[in-house]
Parts: C-alpha cells; structure tokens; sequence
C-alpha cells in the first residue's frame, strides 16, 4: 500500500506528534507499505529519507503551548504537488483542525483520507468560531481515530462525528535494556523528569516543590531532569540547599532519553493538564521504571487505573512528595509498579499499534473502491 502522511509540526523540534508519525512511519515500511511523509522543516537536509518538506513553520500559540506550524500559499502548493505525485492509495492526516499541513491536504486531496486526532481541548472559543472553514475540510476524512478517549471527545464535542479509538506507540524493545548515565541512580535514590522545562502544564514547578519535602527527609536523593528550556533560569530559581542535587541534561537524544529512564528509581510526570495520551509513561514503563503521574483522565487510562503506576491529585505538591516518599523507601513495591508496567505497556507496542492502522486504511480504501461503489 502507498501511504502519504501529513505531519502538522515541523520535524525538526521534537514533540509527541512527530514521533508518533516517525514510529508509524517506519513501522509500516517495515510491513513493506511505502511510505512518504509531508512535514514543516527548518533543515530539510536533516529530513529522513522518506520525508519532504513543504517549507518552514512559524510558532503559534496553540492547546497551551506554542506550535511550530506551517500554513500559506507556498505550503499549499507544495502540499497539492506531493499529492499530485504520490500516486497513493490513502493519505493519513494528523490533526486535521491545526491550522497547518493537515488542513491543506483535506482541502486539497481527492485520495482516500483517515484523520488522526491528537489534542484534547476541554474549551475552545476559537475551535468553535472556526468551525464553518474547518468543516469543509473535516468532512472529506473518510476514517477517523482518536489516540485516546480524551481526545475522542474534544472531536465529538467540538467538531462533531466519532472515531475509532487506537492508542499512540511505543518501541517497547528499545527502551528495555541500557546502561544508566554515570553515577545514576546512587544509594540515595533517584527521581525523573522529561518535559519543556518553560511550559507550565508540564508540571516542573509541582515537582520542585515536591522535590523540597523529600529531601527534607531523604538528604541523599537526587533529580534528574531533561528536556529543553532555560536551565539557568530555572537553576537560578531553586533554592541552596537542592540546587546541588539536581541535575539538568537539557535536551536528549532519543538513545540518552533511554539511558536517563534506566537511570531513576521513580519516574514523575507532573503535568496540570491538556494532556490526551502519554507517551513519556509508556517509555518509561518499557524501561521498566515505576511511574507516578497527575490522575489526568490520559494517564489513568494509560496507567490502568493505577494498576500499572501511582496516581496523585494534579498540582498536589504535597500529596506528591508523599508518594514519592513511599516509593522510595520501599523497593519490593516498585519491583511490583515495574513488573506491572512492562505488561500494561506491551499491547502499547507499535506492531500492535500499526497493525490496528492499517486495518482502518484498509476499510476506507475498500469502501471507497470502484467496486464497493458500484
């Protein structure tokens, strides 16, 4: 099958969309499927071979975060040009209502579409103001799916219709063996962080307060935090007595991103809200590192419940700290979090995943066959 997919951030910021659409893409190469992706990019050399440009993205304020997006009459055209020459049998769309890439494929295609939608959204004036030019773009995706339930129902309270319900992926086997970083974790015991570092809902603040009550009590522990955004600034704003156990590795590369979760006794996603889905838990439950994570609708599915990681009220410092506090003093029930992680985690893994994907392309294809229409 020739597969088109359209990413509407740009490739080379990294972000849970573009790794979704970089897994799905080369998982399916991997079934033998071809497959040509279409994406924002400020490098276009530093593109994998199986992805084109369809020129640079400009940050806009979007879901409480800032978006790197591509929209014009350059992208259109490049868009319309990518379709012209992909010849293909069914062009995936992720978000289709960002004001990017996916909405300039759906107007412009005339192949098969299926829509992946990513965001969830509790209120949006401005979604809903722009409805009527959504709409003309929405109706012409022939399969839709939702990676979680929340973000299923931004779709059927903001924009209407339904989807199927297929999760983000994860590369179990790559997360499940690595050597720790240098000096990580230490008898004292070892906490993790992967987020921006200057966005709010990412939960960094909750932690740090967190982090002042356990090492009240445990003056040994230390932080590991990774992710991008103003280490100094940050630094600077932590007091004296932690600043010297907490560590910054700024940006990681996806092979240090695995030595970094292989290097904690907990790992902590602290995030207020906004979320529809979690790919970091899934990580590091490959990893086999027990999780605590903000009871947000997304994170409890991902976690079962609480079966396969420790819940705590979001923006709860304090009922953190405790938990964290727990965990760290008892080995046998993070033995017990890990073991029940690295099974929830499996059905998470993207074989399943994709294979699920394709049988949503299949659907669509056959159903709008030359032979299902006659």
């Amino acid at each position: 099958m020739r597969v088109g997919l359209v990413c509407p951030y740009t490739w080379d910021v990294p972000g849970g969309v573009q790794g979704h659409i970089r897994d799905l893409a080369e998982t399916l190469q991997s079934f033998g499927h071809d497959v040509s992706v279409i994406t924002p990019a400020d490098d276009e050399d530093a593109l994998p071979e199986y992805a084109v440009s369809a020129g640079r993205a400009v940050p806009v304020p979007y879901n409480g975060s800032v978006a790197r997006l591509c929209f014009g009459v350059l992208s259109a055209g490049r868009v319309r040009r990518w379709l012209r020459e992909g010849g293909f049998d069914v062009v995936h769309v992720h978000e289709p209502a960002a004001p990017s890439l996916g909405l300039l494929a759906c107007w412009a295609a005339d192949d098969p579409l299926v829509g992946t939608f990513h965001t969830s959204i509790s209120r949006s004036r401005a979604m809903v103001a722009a409805y009527p030019i959504l709409q003309t773009a929405l109706e012409k995706i022939h399969g839709r799916v939702a990676v979680s339930e929340a973000a299923r129902r931004t779709l059927v309270e903001h924009l209407g219709g339904d989807a199927v319900l297929i999760p983000n992926g994860v590369h179990v086997g790559r997360f499940a063996d690595a050597e720790p970083l240098p000096g990580w974790p230490g008898d004292g015991g070892a906490i993790g962080f992967l987020g921006r570092l200057d966005e709010p809902r990412k939960g960094l603040a909750v932690l740090l307060e967190a982090f002042h009550r356990v090492a009240e009590h445990r003056p040994t522990t230390r932080l590991l935090i990774a992710g991008p955004g103003d280490v100094d600034q940050v630094r600077r704003s932590l007091d004296s007595d932690i600043r010297d156990r907490i560590t910054f590795l700024g940006r990681v590369s996806e092979q240090d991103k695995v030595r970094m979760l292989h290097s904690v006794d907990v790992y902590v996603a602290p995030n207020t809200g906004g979320e529809s889905f979690g790919v970091v838990l899934l990580e590091a439950m490959a990893a086999g590192t027990p999780v605590v994570a903000s009871d947000l609708d997304a994170f409890r599915t991902v976690l079962d419940g609480g079966r396969a990681g420790r819940l705590f009220p979001p923006g709860d410092s304090e009922r953190l700290a405790r938990v964290l506090l727990e965990l760290l003093d008892d080995e046998a029930q993070r033995v017990q979090l890990a073991a029940a992680g690295r099974e929830r985690v499996r059905s998470y893994d993207w074989p399943v995943v994709a294979r699920a994907v394709v049988r949503v392309y299949e659907t669509v294809a056959l159903d709008l066959s030359p032979l299902a229409e006659g």
